[in-house]
């Protein structure tokens, strides 16, 4: 009868010692659930907060100038006149140069290393190229101002004014005397500095391809070419996109090297040997400076186009690697 008892009451321990370990896991999976919901919502907080206060910051300046704010090129603090063109254009041009170059560089190294560089080399070249990452934006102002610029006024421009000079519409981009600074300058300095985004997240997605596909399409004569151009980039499509789209969201945004070559001039020129300014040059120049209300609002709504800018360049490159991933399906 007592081992009846005992067999009993240690049943009767384990259910209760069962019971506490569930309630125990299931209040653990709560506060985690609820500490990840808190997390998603904060963030969801914060960027309406920005969004706000953008608004909030520029409403006076979208009362006094309207949708002529964003067609004007003025720019004359003295009489609180204001336009946001100069600095849209110069923004757009200098990133769509940057990824002119990059691009293509930014894949010619990636197949370099995946595909045709000697094992020895990939790390040593990968991480170099990686470090160029980490180079803070206004080393790359100082090397751009005191080293490209020179380099550029002295040997590249010139010979771009002379072969482009006589030919329809090159005359006009390539015009002008050859300052060193400028938005081709600056759209060189933003072409470094977002090829180790283009590279390195290129060469990491191209590593995932199976080697089988490889060499599959290689023992039916494809070239390395082939290879690359029916297998590995069809293969990679979506997170070469999503590398690109990184790196256009860090060339829309860069401040400091820009600020030290574009020249910072508020006119817009067909030349791209020209001065020009970005929205961030624009606001990282005289924020510190603005006197007056209108003056400060009209900075601020600048900010808020450049955030209607990225957000939308966002929600293109989303729409883009959806409509790819429903024709791979």
């Amino acid at each position: 009868m007592s081992e009846v008892v005992l067999q009993q009451a240690t049943a009767s321990s384990v259910a209760t010692d069962r019971a506490r370990i569930l309630v125990r896991l299931a209040l653990v999976d709560r506060i985690f659930r609820e500490l990840t919901r808190g997390a998603a919502i904060a963030v969801l907080v914060i960027l309406g907060g920005v969004i706000l206060s953008l608004v909030y910051g520029s409403w006076p300046a979208m009362k006094a100038f309207g949708f002529g704010f964003l067609v004007s090129q003025a720019w004359n603090p003295v009489t609180d006149n204001f336009g946001a063109l100069p600095a849209i254009y110069g923004t757009i041009l200098t990133s769509v140069i940057a990824m002119l170059i990059a691009i293509p560089v930014g894949l010619g190294i990636a197949v370099f290393l995946t595909e045709l560089c000697p094992h020895v080399f990939r790390r040593p070249i990968g991480t170099a190229i990686e470090l160029l990452a980490g180079i803070p934006s206004i080393i790359y102002g100082i090397w751009g101002l005191f080293v490209l610029a020179p380099f550029l006024q002295s040997h590249v421009q010139p010979a771009l004014i002379a072969a482009f000079g006589d030919i329809p519409l090159f005359s006009t981009l390539f015009a002008g005397p050859p300052y060193g600074i400028g938005i081709l300058t600056a759209g060189f300095i933003l072409a470094i500095m977002v090829l180790p985004f283009v590279a390195s997240i290129s060469r990491d997605v191209f590593e995932t391809v199976p080697p089988v596909l490889k060499e599959a399409a290689s023992g039916i004569g494809c070239t390395t070419w082939e290879v690359m151009r029916y297998v590995v980039m069809p293969y990679t499509r979506v997170g070469v996109i999503g590398g690109v789209m990184l790196g256009l969201g860090r060339a829309l945004g860069e401040t400091m090297a820009v600020t030290f070559v574009i020249g910072n001039a508020h006119k817009i020129s067909g030349s791209l040997l020209a001065p020009g300014t970005t929205i961030s040059a624009t606001i990282a120049n005289e924020f510190t400076e603005a006197v007056g209300d209108l003056y400060t609002s009209a900075l601020i709504e600048l900010g808020l186009i450049l955030f209607v800018i990225t957000f939308f360049v966002l929600a293109i490159a989303r729409y883009m690697l959806m409509r790819i991933e429903q024709k791979a399906a």
